[in-house]
């Protein structure tokens, strides 16, 4: 039974290990995961579904800074330059970003700003 419950034990904590999300130290390849990770975000079901609910009719671009801090967490959400006018839906944009986390962390104290272009 001892044995059962120490192979058990070490397979839980396998599998943690495993699910821990990369650290990222070079500026570049945060660049390249945050550009990837944004686009898959502005065109999943999910965000379009709530895009559509209230701004179907909003088409542009719009440059935003986002800050990304050691826990893979959205810091900060800056509006660079926009097409697009309608105040609501940039709210809706910073709120929608802001409360993203990234599947990558950055280490300790690092923190990173990089500059994406949304088209709609």
């Amino acid at each position: 039974m001892k044995k059962l419950i120490c192979i058990s034990i070490f397979f839980i904590l396998s599998s943690i290990s495993y699910a821990q999300k990369p650290v990222v130290t070079d500026e570049d390849v945060a660049i390249e995961l945050v550009t990837k990770e944004m686009d898959e975000v502005f065109q999943s079901e999910d965000f379009l579904k709530k895009k559509n609910k209230k701004y179907a009719d909003i088409k542009g671009k719009m440059v935003v800074d986002i800050g990304v801090i050691q826990s893979g967490k959205v810091a900060t959400f800056f509006k660079v330059e926009s097409d697009v006018t309608n105040i609501d839906f940039i709210n809706f944009m910073s709120e929608y970003i802001l409360t993203h986390k990234f599947k990558f962390k950055l280490q300790k104290k690092q923190r990173f700003k990089i500059r994406y272009t949304i088209t709609f």
